[in-house]
């Protein structure tokens, strides 16, 4: 029988798909020979390591924190060398035995003992842990001599931050501390030296808002650690770098004469430049030692702060928000004449109040003023003078001309917790109060009084555009490294010059004027003339019956019920330079508290010769400075000197 014939065609697919095949196997081959000769060739080294159960491990050098320098050169933020003794458990044998025995030559209680050891116990066993820091060059000797009965204890020499004048700037720089726990869960920073153990942050001030210049970066070194991680070798390192050191515009000189003058009353004061802006004080008292935050406040200091009335850890000068008082009527005589709802020689009666809708506003004068123009409503400070132009030119264009002098606006400086204040409108009321607006609210705002909120800065930054007639912003850093911060708002204000200066003559008089509410502080010398205005500002309500029978005086009312103080001004009149805003909390009528104070500092900046920027160290570390974190071999103090 005849076997039938194999079809040809499956024969052929057959070919094509074992020749497929084939190809691929050549090619997973050659892939896998490649692959066997790149790790037997090339990175048999790193795996031969690996065999003998090496690892390659990062480690971080923390680098020297940017000092900060006044614009004379003078530093008041630096860092100082501090001795620590640290502790690696590994290397230790019996770590709890030789804590006991480092004890009897440094000061260690039990209970030092036992968080370390609990600290130790959170820690790989190869990670240093600090024991105890800040301790004598004697400690550190006996340390160094008594290394063989001490295994696994290590002196270094590292650095903290200090701050030289810790009172007089607690409120702009702040201070620095141990990043913590909490510090890491609410950045986003993958800064790995945040890992670090105790490594020091800005948590405060400048240091804060300013810590990633201030704080530099770290070198990183490559090392090779054995499986019990030893280091056995250091392959490579990338260098890092210090942190760049802040040049303020604040003037020491200045900054001290102003806590100086403000003593121990709650209150803030501001000097500006009105030519480019410097800050030149940003006083806020009372004050703290920033110095005890930097290794960690005890608990009885923290609540001894946070328990003081006068509230020492806020900084009044940008945080402090309160009513403006007579100070405002600068904004609102602006306002009304720019809106032509006002003649510049227009007089307006007071009788000492006026009546709408049945209530009466006061003057602060009970029989009245008479008839008054806008220059002696302002050297006098009649109230119903400006409750009369309030009304006309409503409360959008009064809040409007504020933001436009800086009320009502958050200024953009490198420190925390600046408010903005509050400059109302019909809207934000609805919106904020679910009330209409009225027009007693708009009387009210008409002599800085009602829902109207400023803070010092706001204020000295008004007056120093009224005086200069620009728009000038606030500057508090002039250098950060080798930048410079540029100046900001030179250019002209859009108010009516005409309307500037006859607002301007108003504030001259209000300190140099014979009916003047700040004539007692007028400064006398010739061509330093000051202009202001004073404020006193209400923070309870006067009722009808307490008016029949008489207000009661400041003095006779608990400190928390007492009318803020208030004065703002700038000088010289002829060719302004500074400008000035003082508040003293409860302190009682603005020409009898505030005024002095703002004239003698006021006098102080006008009495310096040159507040230019003074030379400031190289940004090259010096040789002899203290590298973080360095080893100290001597075991004897003789062979180290």
């Amino acid at each position: 029988m005849r076997r039938p014939e194999r079809d040809k065609k499956p024969s052929k697919r057959m070919s094509r798909r074992a020749f497929i095949l084939m190809g691929l196997q050549v090619v997973f081959m050659g892939v896998l020979a490649l692959r066997m000769r790149q790790l037997g060739v090339k990175q048999s080294e790193q795996f031969r390591l690996l065999a003998e159960e090496n690892r390659i491990n990062l480690q971080l050098v923390p680098p020297t924190r940017g000092l900060i320098y006044d614009r004379r050169g003078t530093a008041i933020a630096i860092n100082t060398p501090v001795y620590r003794i640290q502790m690696v458990r590994e290397q230790a044998t019996n770590p709890k035995e030789v804590l006991r025995k480092l004890s009897e030559i440094v000061p260690i209680s039990d209970n030092d003992i036992s968080d370390i050891l609990e600290n130790m116990s959170k820690r790989r066993p190869w990670v240093p842990v600090t024991v105890t820091e800040d301790i004598t060059w004697e400690h550190v000797a006996s340390v160094a001599a008594n290394a063989p009965s001490l295994p696994g204890v290590t002196p270094i020499v590292g650095s903290y931050r200090q701050y030289p004048a810790p009172h007089e700037y607690c409120h702009i720089i702040g201070y620095v501390g141990p990043v913590s726990d909490y510090d890491l869960s609410k950045t986003e920073d993958d800064d790995p030296l945040l890992r670090i153990p105790r490594f020091q942050i800005g948590k405060n001030g400048i240091e804060t808002r300013v810590d990633k210049a201030l704080r530099g970066k770290a070198e990183i070194k490559r090392v090779e650690v054995n499986s019990r991680g030893r280091i056995m070798r250091e392959i490579d390192s990338k260098a890092g770098e210090a942190g760049q050191n802040l040049q303020l515009t604040i003037d020491s000189a200045i900054q001290r004469t102003a806590l100086e003058r403000i003593g121990a009353q709650s209150a803030a004061a501001v000097v500006m430049d009105v030519r480019n802006g410097d800050i030149l004080a940003l006083a806020s008292a009372p004050t703290f030692d920033a110095n005890k935050f930097v290794t960690g406040i005890s608990v009885p200091d923290w609540k001894a702060l946070n328990e003081n009335k006068f509230r020492p850890l806020a900084n009044k000068t940008v945080s402090g928000t309160y009513p403006p008082g007579s100070t405002y009527k600068m904004i609102v005589a602006l306002a009304a004449l720019e809106a032509g709802v006002v003649k510049t020689d227009e007089q307006i009666r007071c009788l000492g109040h006026v009546e709408v809708y049945g209530r009466r506003f006061h003057c602060w004068k009970r029989g009245g003023h008479g008839r008054v123009d806008l220059v002696r409503s302002l050297r006098e400070s009649c109230d119903v003078y400006f409750y009369d132009i309030a009304e006309r030119v409503g409360i959008e264009k009064i809040s409007e001309m504020a933001r436009r002098l800086g009320l009502g606006t958050r200024h953009d400086l490198p420190l925390p917790a600046i408010r903005e204040g509050l400059a109302p409108t019909k809207a934000w009321k609805q919106s904020v109060k679910g009330k209409d607006w009225v027009v007693g609210d708009t009387l009210n705002a008409g002599i800085g009084q009602g829902f109207t909120l400023a803070s010092p800065l706001q204020l000295a930054i008004m007056t120093a555009r009224l005086g200069s007639g620009t728009n000038i912003q606030p500057r508090l850093i002039n250098t950060i490294g080798d930048d410079l911060v540029p100046i900001k708002g030179t250019d002209a204000i859009d108010i009516n010059p005409e309307h500037l200066e006859l607002v301007r003559r108003g504030m001259f008089e209000v300190v140099n004027g014979a009916r003047g509410t700040a004539r007692g502080s007028r400064i006398r010398t010739k061509g330093m003339e000051m202009a202001g205005k004073t404020g006193t500002s209400q923070v309870r309500f006067i009722t009808k019956a307490e008016r029949a029978r008489g207000v009661i005086r400041n003095e006779d009312l608990p400190w928390e019920r007492r009318d803020h103080a208030l004065f703002v001004g700038y000088a010289p009149y002829d060719n302004p330079k500074y400008a000035v805003s003082v508040i003293v909390e409860h302190g009682g009528g603005g020409s009898k508290a505030a005024a002095p104070i703002a004239r003698d500092i006021m006098l102080a900046a006008l009495q310096r010769d040159d507040h230019g920027y003074g030379p400031l160290p190289s940004q090259k570390r010096r040789t002899d400075d203290p590298d973080e974190q360095t080893p100290i071999l001597q075991s004897n103090p003789k062979d180290r000197a």
